[in-house]
């Protein structure tokens, strides 16, 4: 038998390296299928998923109590898997050059308990080259083993969008590449377990690679186009909004909006592409420039939101502001790479401290990697300006009678601003300062 088919009949384990956002639901898919071992560093991470509990979200405590994975933080049990899966983050450094330490450990750690007949197939967001370039020399040096010969690679880039209910691991086509042929058809065939959308077969690992960095390449260069449109409507004293709801009404307008593009994904997989550009001598004209605009917005709703308390004649300066989610996209906890922070420091730099509540946050992640401590909704009164900064569903349930309830009730205009646009504005035009990109 081979490895594909000793893994359906039960000879066989799969081994999940990180069991983050992206790496937790794949792990729970195979286990419906196969033998799953779930490893990550974490282990206080791993205590509650024994528990039951899913901090990410993404699949439930529900199914994380019922799932057959066998979570771990020992690297020794990776030596029962023979397929592997790398799930790790690949985020970037402060000057935005690729930070490959967490899918450089994983290699360090896979290699050190490596055994011959392996496939590894790394699904975390890299730059084209760094699978063979960069994790195999690691595999090879740690394992003593050689690839090609004793253990094979793939790569099947990640597209799981965090928080999203609609867009899942099973119904998303999969890219999957491998080192040669029949390393392809394993990868493929390991997939097409649990993927009912089916695998797309790319001609190499490099291909694969590619095509990711450019899927959030490609909507963080558009929402940037957005931005800028933003920010020129606003001059002209137009709905952005308006404007897109106007001109999407043709069929080949792309439906794209602006906000704060955050997160783990789009705000950073450009970085990766145009790092290895300039490597190679190009300096990137149009990718280098989007995210300029889009790192930017969070000082520019920070500079607007201070314009419009000047035009209200409210003292900015320890002014009372609310800032309503934190995370870095809707229904989601997830705080990593959050721009809202770049709206929390900007104030800070006019001498405003505002509060920031979010229901749905990672409220010990935000403390963590942020300093901040949320308050409560119930906490949200006698404020000189709200800023509705994610589009939760707990938000978008609250009444014209609630957000009034917020302010300072001496005041005769109150300042509004709803970055994504959740609110009907109509309801917002008398007594209301009203802004939203």
């Amino acid at each position: 038998m081979n490895l594909y088919e000793k893994l359906v009949s039960g000879e066989e384990k799969l081994s999940l390296v990180g069991l983050g956002y992206v790496g937790m639901p794949i792990a729970v898919a195979f286990a419906r299928k196969v033998k799953v071992v779930g490893f990550d560093l974490n282990a206080q991470k791993i205590e509650l998923y024994k528990s039951g509990i899913d901090p990410t979200n993404e699949v439930g405590g529900e199914v994380v109590k019922n799932t057959k994975v066998e979570f771990t933080a020992d690297a020794s049990k990776l030596k029962e898997a023979k397929f592997h899966i790398v799930a790790v983050p690949t985020p970037v450094n402060d000057d935005h050059t690729p930070d490959l330490r967490p899918v450089e450990g994983a290699s360090r750690l896979l290699g050190q308990n490596l055994v011959k007949g392996s496939v590894i197939v790394f699904e975390s967001t890299v730059y084209p080259g760094v699978t063979e370039d960069i994790c195999v020399p690691i595999l090879e040096k740690e394992s003593g083993l050689k690839c090609g010969v004793d253990f094979k690679v793939g790569y099947s880039p990640e597209r799981i969008n965090p928080g999203d209910k609609v867009h899942r691991l099973e119904t998303i086509t999969k890219i999957v590449s491998g080192m040669d042929e029949e390393t392809l058809d394993t990868v493929a065939k390991v997939y097409e377990l649990v993927v009912e959308a089916g695998v797309y077969r790319a001609e190499s690992i490099k291909v694969a690679e590619a095509a990711k960095v450019i899927e959030n390449s490609q909507r963080d260069i558009n929402i940037a186009f957005m931005n800028e449109l933003s920010i020129i409507f606003h001059k002209m004293g137009i709905d952005t909004k308006a404007v897109l709801e106007a001109a999407g009404t043709k069929w080949n307008f792309l439906k794209f909006f602006p906000g704060l593009v955050g997160g783990h994904c789009i705000g950073v997989d450009p970085y990766y592409l145009t790092y290895k550009a300039e490597e190679l001598g190009y300096h990137s004209q149009i990718i280098l420039s989007g995210r300029r605009i889009n790192d930017d917005m969070g000082r520019y709703v920070a500079e607007s939101l201070v314009k419009n308390l000047i035009k209200t004649d409210v003292p900015v300066k320890e002014a009372k502001v609310a800032i309503l989610g934190f995370t870095f996209k809707e229904n989601c906890p997830d705080t990593r790479n959050t721009k809202v922070i770049d709206i929390y420091r900007e104030l800070g730099e006019y001498g405003i401290k505002p509060m920031v509540v979010d229901p749905a946050a990672d409220a010990a992640e935000a403390e963590k990697l942020y300093g901040i401590t949320f308050g409560t909704l119930d906490e949200v009164r006698n404020m000189d300006a709200v800023v509705i900064a994610v589009a939760h569903s707990q938000f978008s349930q609250l009444t014209k009678e609630d957000i009034a309830a917020f302010f300072n009730p001496d005041h005769k205009i109150k300042v509004l601003l709803d970055i994504k646009g959740l609110l009907d504005k109509r309801d917002y035009q008398e007594d209301y300062l009203y802004w939203r990109l």
